[in-house]
């Protein structure tokens, strides 16, 4: 352990080691080897965290802070972000396997986040109200909840940081943030910019550790006020279950199994390189990954050929190397779903048109190559079944409305993608598709100014976007008497 690379969490501006001094080991995904020694959270560590997010909020210099304060103290964090983007994409890459280009890009990007945010902290505010008494005058303003609770799972885990703490700071709030155990790093080395942003100590603190007891504890405190999840439906429900006991207000992303819809009059070109993008980018450990592929039966053929092609020319390898296109899987368990799903794919009478093995020449990594699947039906598993990886299964189509009812056809309803160049079909198809994001003719695309979040499984509540202000705020309504006369008697009644 001693040439490990020691991580402590963060607590009241305070770097410091699991009360009980556990630890656990995190493994570079390329070469499965251990790299980094990280803190284990107790529950006595997790509840210092949360007393110390309830102080700073309601005692601390940050309660004092005005709007525009928050806002220059946010706008600090932004440019150091940006300064820190090749250390923080650098361990980021190592940690989970994502590409070192897209991890680095990334973490230089989710400045754009925070100064958005800045620059919104001054600009929340309430209503006066044309009230129906006489002598009365009532007014809204909008205050902080609390203490937020912020769990974010291993991949995106920056971009994910910046949607829930940029509108959840730039409000007011405090934040306890749990760092996903399968890669906790690249959180912690971000929380080494806080006490530089001259953010006071604990208005942001980091925890790291297990579902149980850390993230248990945390999203049960009664303390917490509300609590941002994204993840997986299982650790979905037991949030929920928590926030029984603190009635805190709760916004789930749960990730999907998104459509990616081709049209018989769709720029073929763009369509595949939109694609090729939105599964195989990142490995397919996407939230937004366009999984599900329909392809209208006329260009089916040609679309597949093309896909193909490109699939079996991406280049998979080390993901610090600049050259590389696809890094391995983050955990040895998405890769026995990744392998155990493709099979029963093909015993359920599906085709693999490319990949579906690990490649030869990667040693120990885990690696999966890209891979494709045609199906005979919507009702393989594998059509609604998140896999998170590098695998892709498509089925073929008639017409419009039928399209629209396979796409339909999901617990899930994260994103869509709609390739055609027929505006009145896009515009159609966009609104019948039940999903929260919908991109025509582009894939994967996001912006501070966008919101984000689903319908059905795919959970509710939205990230990014103004609106996440109001999100991280509750409304008070004031109301005051402007008579010049004494209050009435209130048992005789006018």
């Amino acid at each position: 352990m001693a040439d490990l690379v020691h991580y402590q969490m963060l607590i009241n501006g305070e770097w410091v080691d699991a009360e009980d001094g556990k630890t656990f080991v995190s493994v570079n995904p390329a070469t499965q080897e251990p790299w980094a020694e990280i803190p284990e959270a107790t529950a006595a560590d997790v509840n210092r965290a949360v007393e110390t997010a309830h102080a700073a909020f309601t005692e601390g210099p940050w309660a004092s802070f005005t709007p525009t304060e928050r806002g220059r103290r946010l706008r600090k964090l932004a440019d150091l972000l940006a300064e820190n983007s090749e250390t923080l994409g650098r361990t980021e890459c190592v940690d989970t396997g994502k590409l070192f280009t897209e991890t680095r890009w990334q973490a230089k990007y989710i400045a754009d986040f925070f100064h958005y945010y800045a620059g919104c902290a001054d600009k929340i505010h309430g209503n006066t109200l044309p009230i129906d008494k006489p002598d009365m005058f009532a007014f809204t303003s909008r205050e902080p909840l609390g203490v937020v609770a912020a769990v974010v799972p291993w991949n995106s885990q920056l971009f994910l940081v910046a949607v829930k703490i940029g509108p959840a700071l730039a409000a007011g709030n405090t934040i306890v943030l749990k760092a996903s155990e399968h890669a906790s790093a690249a959180m912690l080395e971000f929380g080494k910019l806080i006490e530089q942003a001259d953010i006071p100590p604990g208005v942001v603190n980091i925890v790291s550790g297990h579902g149980d007891p850390c993230g248990k504890v945390l999203t049960s405190h009664p303390l917490v006020q509300r609590i941002s999840f994204t993840g997986g439906p299982t650790a979905a429900t037991h949030v929920l279950h928590n926030s029984a006991n603190n009635f805190a207000e709760v916004s789930l992303e749960l990730g999907g199994k998104s459509p990616f819809i081709v049209f018989e009059d769709a720029d073929i070109e763009s369509a595949v390189n939109g694609s090729i993008a939105g599964i195989f980018g990142a490995a397919g450990q996407s939230c937004v990954a366009g999984s599900r592929l329909y392809l209208h039966e006329d260009i089916a053929d040609d679309f597949l050929e093309r896909m193909v092609a490109l699939a079996k020319q991406i280049r998979i390898g080390d993901p610090l190397l600049e050259d590389t296109q696809m890094g391995p899987l983050c955990t040895v368990g998405q890769l026995e779903t990744v392998q155990r799903e493709v099979a029963f794919a093909v015993e359920e009478g599906g085709k693999v048109l490319c990949g579906g093995t690990q490649p030869a020449d990667q040693g120990n990594g885990l690696f999966f190559e890209p891979t494709i699947v045609e199906c005979k039906s919507q009702q393989q598993k594998i059509i609604d079944t998140e896999l998170f990886g590098p695998v892709l299964s498509v089925l073929r189509f008639k017409d419009e409305d039928e399209v629209i009812g396979l796409a339909n056809d999901t617990v899930h309803g994260l994103a869509a993608g709609i390739f055609t160049t027929d505006s009145a079909r896009s515009m159609r198809v966009a609104k019948a598709v039940r999903a929260g994001i919908v991109w025509v003719n582009t894939y994967r695309v996001v912006s501070p100014i966008a919101e984000f979040g689903g319908f059905k499984g795919s959970g509710y509540g939205r990230e990014s976007g103004f609106q996440a202000m109001y999100d991280y705020t509750r409304p008070k309504t004031v109301w005051i008497n402007t008579s010049k006369e004494p209050m009435s008697n209130p048992f005789v009644m006018r």
